[in-house]
Formats: C-alpha cells, structure tokens, sequence
C-alpha cells in the first residue's frame, strides 16, 4: 500500500497497516539533526506521508527583513522561520484603498509549477498560510484588530471579508493542480482558550471559514487547518463547517486520548507529540512512550497523522527526535 493511500485510509478513519506521519522542523532543529545523522538531505528518507507546497510569495527586502505578497515585513533576525511582523499596512481609514496581491499572480503558485503535477507517492497538500484572522492582524496589528471586534465590528466584517475574497481566489487557482487537500493556517487559541473568546469567533471567523471550507469541498479536497491552542470547543462547530483534519493536535492543551474519543469518528488528527514538553525535555525512554502510546491508541482504529505538535523547536533534544523519528519509522508493516 502506497503512503497516500495510507494517508487517505487514515482520514477516512479506516485501519491502516502502520500510522502515516510526518515530520517537520524549525531551521535551527534541522541543522541540529543533519549534523546529528551526517546527512544534510536527512528529510528525504524520513517517509513523510505528506508534501506540502505553499501559496505564497517571501523576498528579502534587506538583511533579515522578509516581505510577503501583501507587502508585510517580517522580521526574521531572531526567529527564522517566521519572524515578527514590524508594519502596519491597514487601518479602517485606508482599508478601502488597499490594494490587495493579484491572486493569478503566477509568481504565488511557484511550488506547484516546480512540482507539475508530480505529487509523488505521498498526500499532496495545498498550505495556505495566515488565511484569515493571521492575516487580517498582520495587515492591521493584533490589538487593532481585536479592539475593532468591539468597537467597530464593520470594519472587521469588511476586512475579513476581503481576505476571504481573496483566499477563495486562492483556492481556485490551487485546485487546478491535482492536489489532495488544502492546509488552512489560521490561530485562534493561547494555551487556555480563545484569543478573541467564543462570541466573538462565531461572529467574525466562523462564518468566513465555512466559506473557504465549503469551496474545498466543492472540489472534492480535504480541509486541514492548522491552528494552535486550546481552541477543542469548536470541533463540533468546525466539522460542521466542513473541517476534515485538525492540526497540531498539542498535548499540552488538551488530552489527546479524550479528544479521539469525543471526536475521533467525526475529525482526523494531525499532530500528537508533544514539542513543548517531552521532546525537549523528556528523557529519550518517554519520547518512546509517548510516540508508542499515541500510535496505538489514537492511530490503531485510523484518524491520525502521527507528527509532532508543531514544527520541532530548536531546543528539541536530538536524541530525542531520533528516537521518535525510529518508533514512527519501525512500525510493523503487513498487508492489509
């Protein structure tokens, strides 16, 4: 059985004859871990059940300064992989007259012409990234953007709602690549809760995501989302929109056992491991377990990608990710 199919078995809550999963690290856990197996190309025999290509555009602009389509600048100087944002591009004054990316702009889609449709034997991913709530607080700032929800709700309806125009677009364009699914990024949670509370979601970003859900479906894709924190009280709300698979899945922020149960045959599961406590932290006998546990009691029945909770954190220790890495890789395969 290919690893797609197993990836696809998986979603669909069927058994599979070992858990598909996938790995991926921050730059600084990478460098860690190539010089830790004296291979710089490590990834490629990793078995990663999926491939994942971005829509999107980063240029640097000047030394640790990276610009994306929307024209944010993200500062890079301590986090390389992300960065943090250091311009404000709208205000409810400016947003009418703020030109937002072409969404045809070849230039977006340049992983998918690299790759031409040779997805390979993996889950083909589609990863739209800060989709919406992301985005919206990169484009106007955090704290604008959630005072707004209060003070002037039109404007974040507005904004929004522009944003989505723009990602369905997105969606169009990507769709014609023969691709699986489609990776929405988008968080919402802090490690206790909501950033912007139950009330306010349902208001503004609920019904924005139903739309981007719904067209994925349209165009018989799965709907991933990526969102940290403990946002577990809106899987109800997001199977209802469509939602398919939930990353990252955290330990620290919820009890993944309980979830599976609660929801397990409803939504799939990316994630699991956990990247902020025992990765870094635990001994390499508890990484074992960890990995060990989830696999057969989150994985056996299907419904999960088994992954750490995020990309691995610089301060992973390399034993441990090794270890993982070998109790992902030596799972015992037979026919089906």
């Amino acid at each position: 059985m290919s690893i797609r199919q197993q990836a696809i078995d998986a979603i669909e809550h069927r058994p599979t004859a070992a858990v598909p999963y996938h790995i991926s690290f921050t730059q600084p856990a990478r460098a860690k871990m190539a010089a830790y197996y004296r291979d710089p190309n490590f990834e490629a025999s990793l078995g990663n059940c999926l491939s994942i290509y971005r829509a999107r555009r980063m240029k640097e602009v000047r030394p640790n300064i990276w610009q994306d389509e929307f024209g944010v600048q993200w500062d890079r100087s301590i986090d390389t992989d992300i960065g943090v944002v250091i311009n404000t591009l709208i205000t409810p004054e400016t947003l009418g007259d703020f030109k937002f990316p072409n969404p045809n702009d070849p230039s977006l889609y340049a992983d998918f012409h690299a790759a031409d449709n040779n997805f390979g034997d993996t889950l083909s991913v589609a990863k739209l990234s800060y989709n919406l709530y992301e985005r919206a607080w990169s484009l106007a700032g955090m704290q604008p953007l959630l005072t707004a929800m209060i003070t002037d709700p039109q404007y974040v309806h507005d904004l929004l709602g522009r944003i989505t125009k723009y990602n369905l677009a997105v969606i169009d364009n990507v769709c014609k690549w023969d691709i699986d699914a489609i990776l929405f990024g988008d968080d919402w949670g802090c490690q206790s809760g909501l950033i912007m509370g139950p009330a306010l979601w349902r208001e503004f970003i609920k019904p924005q995501i139903s739309r981007l859900y719904q067209a994925v479906k349209a165009r018989n894709k799965y709907v991933f989302v990526h969102c940290c924190g403990a946002v577990q009280e809106l899987f109800d709300e997001l199977i209802e929109c469509g939602l398919d698979v939930f990353n990252p899945f955290q330990p620290e922020v919820m009890n993944v056992y309980e979830m599976n149960k609660l929801y397990g045959d409803r939504l799939s599961f990316y994630g699991g491991i956990s990247t902020q406590k025992t990765l870094p932290f635990g001994t390499v006998d508890e990484v074992r377990e960890e990995t060990r546990r989830l696999l057969d009691e989150v994985g056996s029945t299907g419904g999960l990608i088994a992954s750490p909770a995020h990309a691995i954190p610089g301060d992973a220790k390399r034993e441990n990710i090794a270890a993982m890495i070998q109790i992902l890789q030596d799972q015992q395969i037979s026919p089906l």
